[in-house]
């Protein structure tokens, strides 16, 4: 089976500096010319005779240039479903952590969430003891705080709606709140959210979340049923512990300026170019994107 290599650059420089490292290696993997997707920024080639240790070559080969890069399967490349995590990956922040900043208590519940994504804390536990620490805030806060902290990260919208003008389904799948994947996935376009909902009385928050509470299990479960049980359709991206079950199924499993243990295990990264290197690494060529 053919493998696709495909390198994305956030400069030309790095573009040009990529592609003269590369020529010298994937000769011996009986690479075609490449094939732009992107002038000076994206590009990829065929490799029919790449084997189980053409990634580390590889990654070897750029080793210190600041691209993203992927070799997958030629086939199947474009997926049906996107299931996308919201926090850090889709928008900029993690929501719990601006919340908290608003009660007053964001360095301490900061630090839980950090190590609740690298994998190192039970993520239910650890969600039910920062949101008890909210306890009182005032429901008036969350829509200030998704006023002034949350914006989309370069490149979420173009993603969501190219992938859907190409036939494709978009779930936004959260560890988060219901109050903020409603209003983030309106503004990117995705088909659907779903996520965790903070209890409140009507004027504050109770400091409970309603069960059963969404994590690693639940964004695995999502994939499948929004998938049919065919993940191999799907493409799967978050950055924490917690989207890692889902990454690992998916056919396409992307990490997102990720926590080590999910880098270690996607398909590819994207370390330092925009959520639109996901549609590079599907095929799409920039005259296909969607912004509207």
């Amino acid at each position: 089976m053919n493998s696709v290599l495909v390198v994305v650059a956030p400069e030309a420089a790095l573009y040009r500096d990529a592609l003269m490292t590369l020529g010298a290696v994937i000769g011996m993997y009986g690479a075609t010319p490449p094939k732009v997707l992107s002038p000076w920024e994206a590009c990829e080639w065929t490799l029919p005779d790449a084997d189980e240790g053409a990634s580390a070559v590889i990654a070897d080969a750029v080793e210190g240039i600041d691209v993203d890069w992927a070799l997958l399967p030629a086939e199947g490349r474009r997926k049906k479903l996107l299931v996308a995590d919201m926090d850090s990956t889709i928008i900029g922040c993690e929501c719990i952590d601006e919340l908290a900043d608003f009660a007053g208590r964001k360095a301490e519940i900061s630090a839980i969430t950090e190590r609740a994504m690298r994998g190192e804390l039970d993520f239910e536990a650890a969600l039910t003891e920062r949101v008890a620490m909210l306890k009182s805030l005032p429901v008036a806060a969350l829509q200030e705080c998704f006023d002034a902290r949350v914006k989309l990260n370069p490149g979420a919208r173009t993603l969501v709606q190219t992938m859907k003008a190409h036939g494709a389904r978009t779930a936004l799948v959260s560890g988060g709140f219901t109050f903020f994947t409603s209003r983030v996935a309106a503004l990117a376009g995705f088909d659907l959210d779903r996520a965790n909902t903070l209890v409140d009385d009507g004027v504050f928050l109770t400091g409970e979340v309603a069960r059963p509470v969404l994590g690693r299990e639940a964004k695995l479960a999502a994939l499948l049923e929004e998938s049919a049980n065919r993940p191999a359709d799907a493409l799967a991206i978050g950055d924490g512990a917690n989207d890692l079950a889902m990454i690992e199924a998916a056919g396409l499993g992307l990490a997102y300026r990720a926590k080590p243990i999910v880098a270690a295990q996607a398909d590819a990264k994207i370390d330092f170019t925009t959520l639109e290197t996901a549609l590079f690494f599907q095929g799409y060529r920039r005259p296909e994107f969607v912004s509207a």
